[in-house]
């Protein structure tokens, strides 16, 4: 029964894979120039034995002291000019690996910030910072590592086991079986350590996840006294993480000594073989200390690959979780033959039959609502918190798909509809407004320069009183925002996004209750540009505070995820037994 899943499942481990490698795969010259430097830094150590032997040898033989010397000199260029490849080849290979893990890290950003709201709302904001950084940093961290000291130091080992094989072909067999067989040991370690590595990553992800959602709400728990359970459950999280790091850093270490200890008895062995070829007569002094020193560079690379280990299993962690990440995908299809909204004019809205159930639990929040609002007309939700008027609104604006009816909008199912389109004639405005670490003009186009010229936006913050503001910033709208730059009033904030909606003219707007947290006079500069925002638009206002209402065509009373009332705003208040007659008057608001 699970076979139809699985083909899919092995194209997006496919796709994802191929993602990551084209991301990290460099230009053909950068290939070029990195090969011939990493070339170079193999090269030149194993040519700086041979002067070794010969020096001792050409002492023990009674060469002149300039010959030696001119021995000595040739080694050390030979040495300088080994640490230069090698410290062209680090450059390289960072600035390749950067840029690399860069593309990834904005392929990952851009896919992540794509899928719905459902799969945000079951990870923290610091989560996923830790996934989309966190995990690319520990990748880039072992390109760098794999060219310096896996490459080259595999070409480096390969190199000095030929020459070896070549100067006394027994020694050099002997330390062919035993790096074979300490390399077979390594391999087998890895299915060990990697899967712990993975459980340590998950563990930091989970901590910066907690850190984040308890700093998002130290305001909160300050002030009800929830600090001690905040630091508890960060204490906890912690806890996991060390408990994991321990197990990961237990395996890396141990599998470090074990492999410096086998090392150290392969070293005595080869050293042993060439003194008894030396005793008997086989072998010269310089030779012998030629085999030492390959002895020696053969370890390196071994070492080197183990003090990577570390970074190799976080690697092998991170790309796991970039490949799970990437593999996530938006339950939101994307429409066969997207169709765009009418291109301008106010845009009718209709529901019919209008069911839905979020996907982990099945339980439907929304049952059989259909409602239906003539282009500029404006309509009001009302309704206690939970009772469905914000997942109304999200459907409205295509967040979610509706699992029974449909959603149209000037007269298209917005599953049909292109999902531009979508974005760019429906807008939206909440209480809670999102401002960014950027610039005014950034804020307002939301870092899209193409959206608007500097006249056009000075024109629209006059439309919704923020001239005067905007006149006195020192830079204009290149005057930064948040942080350490310019701070904006709760007010001006609410004022800024009504602009960046007119920004975008669309044909229907959502309101949900944007002035509900404002001081009064705040709020009239607010309903004013409200009613320059909704002339000649359709309007949804979920409406916290009836007295909101009185601009409406028509109000929907909801409840339990049904609309339970419905009809021309004039007719239900001039109706005492209405719901929403009843619910004003409770409210001591007139009709």
């Amino acid at each position: 029964m699970h076979s139809p899943t699985r083909p899919a499942r092995r194209d997006a481990g496919k796709t994802t894979q191929t993602t990551v490698l084209g991301c990290l795969r460099p230009g053909l010259r950068a290939t070029a120039a990195l090969a011939a430097a990493v070339t170079a830094a193999t090269a030149l150590p194993l040519v700086a034995p041979q002067l070794t032997r010969r020096f001792v040898d050409d002492a023990i033989g009674g060469a002149s002291t300039r010959h030696l010397v001119f021995v000595a000199v040739g080694y050390l260029i030979l040495a300088v000019a080994g640490q230069g490849a090698r410290t062209l080849t680090a450059w390289l290979a960072s600035r390749l690996a950067w840029d690399g893990t860069n593309r990834l890290r904005e392929r990952l950003a851009e896919h992540t910030l794509g899928l719905d709201l459902g799969f945000h709302g079951r990870r923290t904001p610091g989560e996923l910072i830790e996934r989309v950084d966190g995990d690319v940093v520990a990748i880039a961290e072992f390109v760098v590592a794999f060219l310096l000291d896996v490459v080259a130091g595999v070409l480096l080992l390969a190199g000095v086991l030929v020459v070896m094989l070549t100067v006394e072909p027994r020694v050099g067999a002997l330390l062919l079986a035993y790096c074979a067989l300490i390399g077979f040991a390594m391999a087998q370690a890895q299915r060990l350590a990697v899967p712990s590595a993975a459980r340590s990553r998950a563990r930091y992800a989970a901590l910066f996840g907690d850190i984040e959602e308890r700093l998002a709400g130290l305001e909160d728990l300050r002030a009800n006294g929830a600090g001690e359970h905040a630091v508890n459950r960060v204490h906890r999280a912690s806890g996991r993480m060390y408990r994991a790091e321990f197990r990961s850093e237990r395996i890396g270490s141990g599998l470090l000594a074990g492999t410096s200890v086998a090392f150290a008895a392969g070293t005595a062995l080869v050293v042993a073989l060439a003194s008894w070829a030396r005793w008997s007569g086989t072998l010269t002094v310089g030779t012998a200390v030629l085999l030492l020193q390959y002895t020696q560079m053969v370890r390196t690379p071994f070492e080197r690959l183990i003090d990577q280990l570390r970074q190799y299993q976080a690697a092998l962690a991170g790309v796991a979780r970039v490949r799970d990440l990437l593999a996530e995908r938006r339950t939101l299809p994307e429409p066969a033959d997207p169709r765009p909204l009418p291109a301008s004019g106010p845009l009718g809205l209709r529901l019919d039959g209008v069911g839905f159930a979020y996907a982990d639990d099945g339980a439907p929040v929304l049952s059989g609502v259909d409602l239906t609002l003539a282009p500029g007309e404006t309509l009001g939700l009302v309704g206690r918190t939970g009772s469905g008027k914000t997942t109304i609104a999200r459907l409205i604006l295509r967040l979610y798909d509706p699992t029974e009816g449909a959603v149209r909008v000037g007269g298209l199912d917005l599953r049909n509809a292109d999902p531009a389109s979508v974005r760019r004639r429906i807008g939206v405005v909440t209480q809670d407004v999102q401002l960014f670490t950027a610039s005014v003009r950034d804020n307002l186009t939301l870092f899209r320069p193409d959206l608007a010229g500097d006249r056009r936006l000075r024109e629209i913050l006059a439309e919704v009183g923020l001239g005067d503001w905007l006149a006195g910033l020192p830079d204009g709208l290149d005057t930064g925002l948040g942080g350490d730059a310019v701070g904006v009033s709760a007010g001006e904030a609410q004022l800024l996004a009504f602009a960046r909606t007119l920004l975008t003219d669309p044909g229907l707007v959502v309101l949900d209750e944007a002035s509900s947290r404002l001081d009064p006079a705040t709020e009239r500069r607010v309903e004013a540009v409200v009613d320059r925002l909704l002339a000649g638009r359709t309007g949804v206002l979920i409406a916290h505070r009836l007295s909101s209402l009185a601009r409406v065509d028509t109000v929907a009373v909801v409840d339990g995820g049904r609309i339970v009332e419905y009809g021309r705003r004039d007719d239900l208040t001039a109706d005492p037994g209405s719901r929403f007659a009843r619910l004003l008057s409770a409210a001591g608001v007139a009709r």
